[in-house]
């Protein structure tokens, strides 16, 4: 019996997802520090958004449902909008020197509650908002990626000094009257002292 190409994509794909987590999938969300995270605006627009935190930030409060804490960021909110319109999210987890990542996809609800959102404190200070995510689907994926990248191979990092600065893209591309030497040397200042992380 010949199978079509749709249905052995279907078959593999459903024999590598969960709809929960389980004792050996949720320590890659306990050993992550970072997390990309996807939503869609209501005109069909995508975004990718990263975070992260010391590992664990992304809470499992039980086999289906993760609480990612809202930081601040670069104060645009395109994922706090685009949940408000399109419930959808899709979660990439990565763990420094580890190949397998971890992905999750489902429905996110923006949340408030200074209970909940309490242990999420870093130094002190908690989050005002938070993601709640019921997870839908749910599956590790494989290396290839990144060892065709050598993503975590420090001898193929690239020094920072090598690309355009933060502060002269900004100016390329909204504020031509920017001193982006100014603007790097006072943001590095802020981060040095933890301002505006937490």
């Amino acid at each position: 019996m010949r199978h079509s190409y749709a249905s052995v994509c279907w078959a593999i794909t459903s024999i590598r997802t969960a709809d929960r987590l389980n004792e050996l999938t949720r320590q890659f969300i306990e050993r992550s520090p970072f997390v990309c995270v996807a939503t869609a605006s209501a005109d069909g627009g995508l975004d990718v958004s990263p975070r992260g935190d010391p590992a664990g930030f992304v809470r499992t409060l039980d086999e289906r449902t993760l609480l990612l804490p809202d930081r601040p960021g670069n104060r645009i909110a395109d994922t706090l909008t685009n949940l408000l319109a399109d419930p959808r999210i899709a979660l990439l987890f990565l763990i420094p020197g580890v190949g397998d990542t971890f992905r999750v996809n489902g429905r996110a609800e923006i949340v408030e509650d200074a209970q909940l959102l309490a242990p999420s404190a870093v130094d002190g200070r908690a989050p005002r908002l938070g993601l709640l995510v019921a997870i839908e689907e749910c599956y590790t994926q494989c290396s290839k990626a990144l060892i065709r990248s050598d993503l975590w191979n420090p001898e193929r990092h690239v020094d920072r000094s090598e690309l355009p600065s933060g502060g002269e893209i900004l100016r390329a591309v909204s504020d031509p009257t920017l001193d982006a030497v100014d603007y790097e040397r006072e943001r590095g200042e802020r981060y040095a002292h933890g301002e505006g992380l937490y």
